[in-house]
């Protein structure tokens, strides 16, 4: 049997539903916005992740122990450590004609609280050098850095000293102090020092 149905040429046969025909376009509209709502909104939901991730890392990475350049930059600290040792070994080594010279040293090495405190202390030592002719010779045994920063360093120092006093045998004797320097122009300044 034969349909009767006669096609007219001016009409889409394969065209949907009429709705999806309208020749204005306004049901295809939101089909059409909707990859576009949710691409803005992926977009969004990336930054704010991203912008947390970043946070997240940043608070990482400014912890104590990474802003201490004493576990990173050994360059640095072997500069402080040697820097410090040569100073205590000149400011903690004296003889009975020769105090003048550790009291320019020490000018020349500590600042601040430190150099007060040597001042008052080393008055003791010239008369009592003078009067037991008393040599004293220091040598850092070993040095290390506790904390490190741009212009300030902690460090922890052994230390053996040598006393001699004329007519008899030298004493040697052990020591610790923690110390603190400060960066100055380009040198460490000892600024604190302690008894442990």
């Amino acid at each position: 049997m034969q349909s009767d149905t006669v096609l007219d040429p001016d009409v889409d046969q394969e065209a949907g539903p009429a709705e999806t025909v309208d020749p204005d376009g306004a049901a295809d509209v939101p089909r059409r916005r909707w990859p576009r709502v949710l691409g803005a909104l992926l977009a969004v939901a990336l930054i704010a992740t991203g912008g947390v991730l970043y946070a997240e890392g940043r608070h990482l990475r400014d912890t104590p122990a990474t802003a201490n350049r004493a576990l990173t930059d050994a360059e640095a600290t072997t500069r402080v450590t040697g820097d410090v040792s040569s100073a205590l070994g000149k400011i903690f080594s004296y003889g009975p004609g020769a105090t003048a010279v550790t009291r320019s040293a020490a000018k020349e090495v500590l600042a601040g609280k430190a150099l007060q405190q040597y001042a008052a202390l080393f008055g003791q030592v010239e008369r009592q050098s003078a009067d037991q002719k008393l040599t004293l010779t220091t040598e850092v045994v070993r040095a290390g850095v506790t904390r490190l920063t741009g212009g300030s360093a902690h460090l922890l120092v052994f230390l053996d000293q040598v006393y001699e006093r004329r007519g008899r045998a030298p004493t040697t004797a052990s020591a610790q102090l923690t110390v603190t320097a400060e960066l100055r122009d380009g040198r460490w300044w000892i600024v604190g020092i302690g008894s442990i």
